[in-house]
């Protein structure tokens, strides 16, 4: 392949992870088996993993001569930390779900068979809440890594009182002091 060639293939990647990174619903990762260069660079662009106690993560493109070329390198630091990211991208070493989950990598372990099973039930307790206040919250703690940490918190400030203008903030304050479920709207 060319560098033209390379690179266009490599924007493809990244507009396809950023779209799942900022798509206003959160993105569930469910890892079973082998999550490798590009497969954990998607799950690095999902909100919440679980991974089952068989998965191995890992970043092993420093084996073709190259390295992770769809966010691989901004993301895996991000979410664990520089050392972490540095040693699997400079070793192209697999980690398995449960060191992962140490790293910050995965945010739950689970059996092969119960693993479905917990990432719908995970998207359907998120579901019951306020479609607005989880996308925005989402869209906030996106924007942790955007450098001017005193801004971040500006937006932060500014959206929670653009939420008491929503019908869910009504819902949500009268099912809290009726002591029922409330029934969100998404407006």
């Amino acid at each position: 392949a060319s560098v033209a060639d390379a690179r266009a293939y490599a924007e493809r990647g990244h507009d396809l992870f950023m779209r799942i990174e900022q798509f206003p619903k959160p993105v569930i990762a469910a890892v079973n088996g082998f999550a490798l260069g590009g497969g954990c660079e998607l799950v690095l662009a999902c909100d919440i993993r679980i991974a089952s106690d068989n998965a191995r993560l890992g970043q092993p493109e420093v084996n073709l001569g190259i390295f992770p070329g769809w966010g691989g390198t901004q993301r895996l630091p991000r979410l664990t930390s520089p050392g972490f990211a540095k040693e699997l991208i400079f070793t192209g070493r697999h980690v398995t779900a449960d060191e992962a989950k140490v790293a910050g990598l995965v945010n739950h372990v689970t059996t092969q068979s119960e693993l479905l099973e917990r990432a719908v039930a995970m998207g359907e307790e998120i579901a019951k809440k306020s479609p607005l206040a989880v996308a925005v919250a989402k869209e906030l703690v996106n924007a942790v890594f955007d450098g001017d940490y005193h801004a971040a918190l500006a937006r932060e400030l500014a959206a929670f009182g653009d939420a008491f203008a929503t019908e869910d903030q009504r819902e949500g304050m009268a099912a809290f002091f009726e002591k029922r479920e409330p029934r969100f709207t998404g407006r």
